[in-house]
């Protein structure tokens, strides 16, 4: 990496779940504060949890507006830099209502909570499948690569309807969620994940089959294009791997460095809904909401922001707020349950809330309770960490128990 990390994708040195001690000055001097991207651009970075709840909520802070690849470094030709800006249909999370709402609401079914908990045993099958495989490589074993990551892959694929030999869009995603990608590495992994999924579609219009893209063709095919479905297709994809795989890779460490809470998430099972959820608060993946434009000026805790310009929430600046959570920077079981951002929120929340929630309390008890002698297999300090991906977590994490 030969640039500075810019500041929203900075953690501590010390202790990698927490944000850099720069947000907590920012939050307590200027909430509101204007902050250096790559390439020279500049956005406004909220830090407040009220402050942020706000942004997140105003119709007047734009998603359409706000062009992919403006924390990517500007590239010199306008050819390359139209290139980067190109958005895919379909991909709802860079829309506003009505469209938004028009294609969230194809696929919102999927995800209510009758609908996951239908898939409940199948997610804790796959579950024990990966817990077999680690348990016969034996250890030391990657966490990440026998079980983060392909646990919630091959849920996500199985509802998409991909089989297990399809493009490898893991590998595709983790380079274009990093902020330091290259140009020439960035635009041929946009271009093969959106060839995989065009292929997808495809034989999900020949013939639609009992998976998410097929009942969403059975149900809107004459309301909904092709190229809206690849990107809904591969919006759900990416969302649905990248932040459950993460969250397990990286919430597994930060239990292990806290055994005492590790132990009760292990042996409690009535604590585990909210045990989870102070966890995905403590260790906030997403490191800022999807960039915003106002649409005209609005005031920001004292603050005004012009029409233009654009808006970064900190979700683990705001997820550490002492306005909002007492002693915010511990990971503390028995903490009131309180709403955090960790999920996003507004119209543009997580739509696939319940289903990662599932696979979350499932997953981390099962782990823990199959192998309870679970430690690092190498020192702490030699962790090696997502930190210029858009979701945070850890590249591999060996254990041994």
């Amino acid at each position: 990496m030969t640039e500075p990390l810019p500041l929203p994708y900075r953690r501590a040195a010390g202790c990698p779940f927490d944000p850099d001690p720069a947000f907590a000055e920012l939050r307590a001097t200027r909430p509101v504060s204007r902050v250096a991207l790559n390439g020279g651009d500049e956005a406004w970075l909220i830090t407040r949890f009220e402050d942020a709840r706000q942004v997140l909520g105003d119709a007047r802070f734009s998603s359409a507006l706000t062009p992919l690849g403006i924390v990517l470094p500007e590239p010199q030709d306008r050819t390359l830099a139209e290139e980067l800006r190109s958005q895919q249909p379909g991909t709802f999370i860079e829309c506003d209502p009505p469209e938004h709402t028009r294609l969230r609401q194809l696929i919102a079914g999927e995800f209510t909570e009758q609908r996951v908990r239908a898939l409940r045993p199948r997610f804790a099958e796959i579950a024990e499948e990966r817990l077999a495989a680690m348990a016969a490589a034996g250890p030391p074993v990657d966490l990440v690569a026998l079980f983060a990551l392909p646990a919630p892959s091959t849920l996500i694929r199985e509802l998409l309807g991909l089989t297990a030999n399809e493009f490898d869009f893991a590998s595709l995603t983790r380079i274009m969620t990093d902020v330091m990608s290259t140009v020439d590495t960035l635009i041929p992994a946009r271009d093969a994940l959106r060839a995989g999924m065009r292929a997808q579609v495809a034989a999900a219009r020949a013939d639609p089959g009992d998976n998410l893209l097929g009942r969403v063709i059975r149900r809107h095919g004459k309301e909904v294009t092709d190229e809206e479905l690849v990107g809904i297709g591969n919006l759900l994809l990416v969302a649905g791997h990248e932040t459950t795989a993460n969250m397990l890779g990286i919430g597994t460490l930060a239990l292990l460095r806290n055994p005492d809470q590790l132990a009760r998430l292990r042996d409690d099972p009535a604590i585990v809904d909210s045990a989870v959820d102070e966890l995905v608060r403590y260790v906030c993946i997403p490191q800022h909401g999807e960039i915003r434009t106002a649409t005209e000026d609005v005031v920001v805790n004292g603050t005004t922001i012009r029409r233009g310009d654009q808006v970064l929430v900190s979700l683990p600046a705001a997820n550490r707020d002492p306005a909002r959570f007492p002693r915010p920077d511990h990971l503390d079981f028995d903490r009131p349950r309180q709403s955090h951002l960790a999920y996003g929120y507004g119209i543009h929340h997580c739509v696939g809330l319940p289903l990662a929630r599932m696979e979350l309390n499932l997953a981390f008890p099962a782990l823990l309770r199959r192998f309870r002698t679970l430690r690092l297999a190498i020192d702490f300090t030699e962790v090696s960490y997502r930190r210029s991906n858009v979701t945070y977590g850890v590249h591999s994490l060996p254990v041994t128990w």
